[in-house]
């Protein structure tokens, strides 16, 4: 019963409150009893990060906008509303109308295993009266049974064979095994799990609506669009849904770390980066080439999220005889420095929560391709190599945000590409 003090410790409700707590209470510890892989999985995604308790840079903004995520009652600084922001990033809470996310461990969760299984019907971000619905205000919530994707989730003739059965036995060849979504409590490993029936919704588990409320597109107070990757994949008229990336299938199981801009294989693989070239007489006429694979913006989501490139000529002896920039290119040669830019009524830089416009957008559009051209004097050139260079931050925030880890400030390198004479 080891495990079960565990869980009764993790949630603070002893057997009976944990049989009858609303399901959106549940946390993903419930869930790792069995789904350890998925439950390792989800445990080192930005989802399960998702909160202003453990992602620092979303904290900073929260804090900034709304206030501390360890005190009920807080609201938006500028409106007086309930944070908007917890509609997606602690929907549990959300669900409840709280803003204490320390206070239940199921809030702490960010977006766990319920807050995505509980999604029963999407109805866009628009309200019929055309006001925004976002996060779990996007949607219809269930609040007795678990979404499921479909194949283990149709149990009606397993039900109906147990059920004229006299033994008790099913005939189907899992029958024995404990399964809480058959709609009654079992024991597991020693463990008493609540009964967490599940209904078959393949409509809403396997498909972008699964995704849309949050990731579809987000304005800030004054209607300048922030994250926007929805609108972006809406544009690029992908066949492709969001889940065969971000959830591909993995040893017969749906990945669940759901990888994104955080995840250095996932920008890695996002675009395809060659640097060739030409020598003209006393000059290199150096071509970068920039294709994005993907089916929305590169780089896409939070609005800080950039791409610079480093482009470096190098001599016989390994040093660097010329760059495109000395330091960040942002000023001396903006062509290379990919970003999303929001700005005042006055044209000046703006973060996210003040901005009244948009300033310029140079990002990459989904499956575009781009050439940069450069030209290097040749002397001594004997290699020209470039990297591409991907930031959560842009530079001025860097600059501001100085208690964040340097994980999260240093620009990552996801691509480089060499041409030798």
């Amino acid at each position: 019963m080891r495990l079960f003090a565990i869980l009764i410790s993790i949630t603070g409700l002893g057997a009976a409150q944990l049989a009858a707590q609303p399901l959106h209470h549940v946390t993903a510890e419930t869930c790792q009893i069995c789904h350890k892989e998925v439950f390792k999985q989800w445990q080192g995604s930005m989802h399960a990060q998702s909160t202003a308790l453990k992602d620092p840079i979303h904290g900073t903004f929260y804090e900034l906008v709304a206030g501390s995520p360890t005190e009920e009652g807080v609201k938006m600084k500028a409106s007086g509303k309930y944070p908007v922001c917890l509609n997606c990033h602690a929907p549990n809470a959300a669900m409840d109308r709280k803003t204490k996310l320390d206070a239940n461990p199921a809030y702490a969760d960010g977006v766990n295993c319920i807050a995505c299984h509980t999604l029963q019907n999407y109805n866009g971000i628009k309200s019929p009266d055309g006001k925004l619905q976002l996060g779990i205000k996007a949607y219809d919530i269930s609040t007795s049974q678990l979404q499921g994707p479909g194949v283990h989730s149709n149990r009606g003739v397993e039900q109906l064979i147990a059920a004229a059965d006299p033994f008790g036995g099913s005939g189907l060849a899992d029958s024995a095994k404990p399964n809480p979504h058959l709609g009654e409590p079992v024991e597991m490993d020693g463990v008493q799990v609540p009964a967490l029936p599940m209904m078959a919704n393949p409509t809403q588990l396997k498909s972008n609506d699964a995704c849309m409320g949050c990731h579809d597109m987000r304005p800030n107070g004054k209607g300048v669009p922030l994250c926007q990757t929805g609108d972006e994949y809406i544009a690029s008229g992908s066949q492709v849904d969001c889940i065969a990336c971000h959830m591909p299938i993995n040893d017969g199981v749906a990945d669940h770390s759901m990888g994104g801009g955080h995840d250095s294989a996932m920008l890695r693989r996002s675009v395809v980066f060659t640097v060739s070239g030409e020598r003209k007489g006393d000059t290199i006429a150096a071509t970068v080439t920039m294709a994005n694979q993907q089916p929305h913006n590169l780089p896409t989501g939070a609005p800080f999220r950039n791409i610079h490139l480093k482009l470096s000529a190098y001599d016989s002896e390994g040093n660097v005889v010329w760059q495109n920039a000395e330091g960040h290119p942002a000023k001396s040669d903006p062509q290379a420095y990919l970003y999303y830019s929001l700005v005042d009524d006055e044209g000046k830089p703006a973060g996210p929560p003040v901005a009244t416009k948009v300033g310029s957008d140079n990002r990459l559009k989904p499956f575009e391709s781009r050439q940069l051209n450069y030209t290097i004097p040749a002397d001594g050139v004997v290699l020209v190599r470039g990297e591409l260079y991907y930031s959560l931050l842009w530079p001025g925030l860097v600059k501001r945000f100085t208690h964040l880890d340097k994980e999260l400030t240093d620009p990552k390198l996801i691509a480089s590409s060499e041409w030798q004479l």
